[in-house]
């Protein structure tokens, strides 16, 4: 699963480089994962998310300006926000440094929001009810733009801005480590999918710690603890979903006695804890019975097809996995990439971007976790 108060000097907006790094009657035939189709659709979608960028840097549900959204499409939100704006940068970041300038210019966008967020609280905008949110938590901002920090920290191309992309990290640390629930999640009411916003935030301490921030054990340890805690229950049922993907239960109907948690699907389930168990060689070892039966479960087809039909849910778990299964490796790891770049790859659209069928439905979200599953192999 890699599945974003003062706005940056006009040099670095400007352009300074920041980064060094540059349903089948017959089997289709497996498609690798670093093939000239796979870079084609990779730089097809990149390229579509550079183009939608806005003005001020940011994307929202749709693109980042009014004049990107789909003709006829009925938007849950509208302006641009943190939380796709973070994810977008995350997959640009990722397909290559000739996306340095959007990336940049995202950043920004970023770093402005945290900057002016209070110390309290666990929010980093004060915008609320976008799609993203209302799928995965309304504190999915402060997840997604703490991977970006942790992912941009020690890469800017000033001391100055270094140091702004370190605070900005320490400060979404702390505001996340404050607010974990008392289960160990972050399980958050308002979410359809709020398991998925656990595992954003898990990783983001996870990869805060890998840069060498300062992390509370304690917090990552309950956060592990809820993990195996929730395997050995039995998985809530999936509640039911209507058109553009919202629980009969968030629409008053048979489903609202249901919990909040009771919105999800096995998969996403299963693809947080894979990642959560499976983080270093001694979580490998330790935790060897729970990540060989979740294994065992992508061999069933109806299981990693999640809800049943594509959403962003579904992308960022496949982003959980590939992730898991690439530190395991071996050739459980090999198939598992072939097999889902080849879905992913077939998603695509005419465009080059991918939007969901249910739930997370916007192109931004989508279109970044899919180049973000397709480039796993590069991440670092």
């Amino acid at each position: 699963m890699r599945l974003l108060a003062v706005v940056m000097s006009v040099a670095v907006v400007g352009g300074a480089a920041i980064w060094a790094q540059t349903q089948h009657t017959t089997p289709e035939p497996k498609i690798a994962a670093a093939s000239p189709r796979v870079s084609a659709a990779v730089a097809k979608g990149a390229r579509w998310l550079a183009s939608v960028q806005g003005a001020d840097g940011g994307w929202g549900q749709d693109g980042g300006e009014d004049s990107s959204a789909r003709p006829g499409e009925r938007l849950e939100s509208s302006g641009n926000d943190v939380a796709n704006t973070a994810v977008a940068a995350l997959a640009l970041l990722q397909a290559g440094s000739q996306y340095n300038p959007q990336v940049e210019r995202a950043l920004a966008f970023v770093l402005q929001q945290i900057e002016a967020s209070p110390t309290d609280g666990l929010a980093i905008t004060n915008r609320q009810g976008t799609q993203i949110q209302r799928k995965l938590g309304p504190c999915i901002d402060t997840f997604l733009s703490s991977m970006l920090m942790s992912q941009l920290d020690g890469r800017a191309s000033t001391p100055a801005l270094n140091a702004r992309v370190r605070k900005a990290l320490q400060k979404t640390v702390a505001k996340i480590e404050k607010h974990q629930q008392s289960d160990g999640s972050w399980n958050i009411a308002g979410g359809w999918a709020p398991v998925l916003g656990t595992s954003m935030a898990s990783r983001s301490l996870f990869e805060a710690q890998n840069r060498g921030v300062a992390v509370d054990a304690a917090v990552l340890k309950r956060a592990e603890d809820y993990t195996v805690i929730a395997l050995s229950a039995p998985p809530p049922p999936a509640a039911p979903v209507a058109a553009g993907g919202v629980s009969a239960g968030r629409m008053g109907g048979a489903a609202s006695a249901a919990p909040v948690e009771a919105a999800g699907v096995a998969l996403y389930q299963s693809a947080q804890a894979l990642e959560q168990l499976s983080r270093t060689t001694a979580d490998r070892v330790q935790n060897a019975k729970q990540i060989s039966a979740i294994q065992g479960q992508l061999s069933n087809a109806a299981f990693v097809g999640g809800f049943g039909s594509m959403g962003g849910e579904e992308f960022f778990s496949y982003l959980n996995i590939s992730d898991s299964m690439k530190r395991i490796g071996g050739d459980a790891w090999s198939k598992w990439h072939a097999d889902i770049t080849q879905k992913i790859l077939g998603l695509q659209n005419s465009d080059g971007t991918w939007a969901g069928h249910h739930c997370i439905t916007g192109r931004v979200a989508m279109t970044s976790a899919a180049i973000l599953n397709l480039t796993v192999d590069r991440a670092r």
